[in-house]
């Protein structure tokens, strides 16, 4: 009887025996949102709704998230895009974050569920002018494609700080998350930018699960909270908006989870922090 080597068993068995993962390529080079600051001369920006989708940046030739996985996007709906740089956000409609989330972890989903996404576009990377010039440029080159899953972010004029806030409180109550400001001369440059801004009423970041603190009372059995260390170094717990069954089946540690907060202490810890979703693999 043939004997097969015990080495070529292995190798066919590692390539045959585990499904495929979306590919990884170099993490792009975008721009990243400051905070909101009451120094801001609200005239100097154009405004625009902040969209709760999957950031996408095309390079030209494939479509990849922020940390660089690449997105397996039907060739329908990509194949009037230029070749050269777009940034924008996958979107399937407001309080649908879940849904396009999953599809874009999805390898070979079905045509008709991407006809439901539109990439909505908020900048020209690789574009030389300032972003008054660049979202007149974003537009023209919409109007060109003329395909319903390629739009533009509509950006607006708003004069003062009374109008700015209540917009963002017109668009909450639609079911957006906030606004968005660009500084109406600033160029594209990669990196956290003080020259795009965005305004919700609570903020978000991410953190790394370190720990799991048992619940009490009703939530004796459970999770009680998650001890998280936030970007800055900063250790707390979350506690607050957990569901049962999160407590249940808690974020492991390690995990990437994103929390809303209203501010820091003077210790610098976020106030108020409630959990908010663990961050998909990626």
């Amino acid at each position: 009887m043939l004997r097969i080597p015990c080495i070529v068993f292995f190798i066919f068995f590692t390539l045959y025996s585990f499904p495929c993962v979306s590919e990884r390529l170099p993490v792009p080079e975008i721009q990243l949102a400051s905070q909101y600051s009451d120094e801001l001369i609200v005239a100097d920006y154009l405004v625009s709704e902040k969209l709760d989708g999957v950031r996408g940046y095309w390079d030209g030739q494939q479509m990849l998230t922020r940390s660089g996985r690449k997105i397996d996007l039907p060739i329908w709906f990509t194949q009037h895009f230029p070749h050269y740089a777009l940034d924008g956000e996958l979107w399937m409609g407001h309080g649908l974050f879940e849904q396009v989330s999953a599809l874009v972890r999805t390898e070979h989903t079905e045509d008709e569920q991407w006809k439901r996404v539109k990439y909505m576009l908020f900048d020209l990377p690789s574009h030389p002018g300032t972003f008054e010039v660049r979202y007149q440029a974003m537009k023209q080159l919409v109007a060109q494609a003329n395909v319903k899953q390629l739009q533009v972010i509509t950006q607006q004029t708003i004069s003062s700080t009374e109008a700015l806030f209540a917009e963002r409180d017109k668009v909450v109550s639609a079911g957006g998350e906030g606004l968005m400001l660009h500084y109406r001369q600033a160029l594209y440059t990669v990196g956290r930018s003080p020259f795009i801004v965005k305004l919700k009423p609570k903020y978000d970041a991410e953190a790394v699960v370190i720990g799991h603190s048992a619940g009490k009372g009703k939530y004796f059995g459970m999770l009680g909270a998650l001890m998280v260390k936030n970007q800055q170094g900063v250790i707390f717990k979350i506690g607050s908006g957990l569901t049962d069954k999160q407590r249940q089946n808690p974020p492991a540690i390690g995990a990437i989870i994103t929390y809303q907060y209203l501010g820091f202490t003077q210790k610098g810890t976020p106030r108020f922090a409630t959990f908010l979703r663990e961050r998909p693999p990626q």
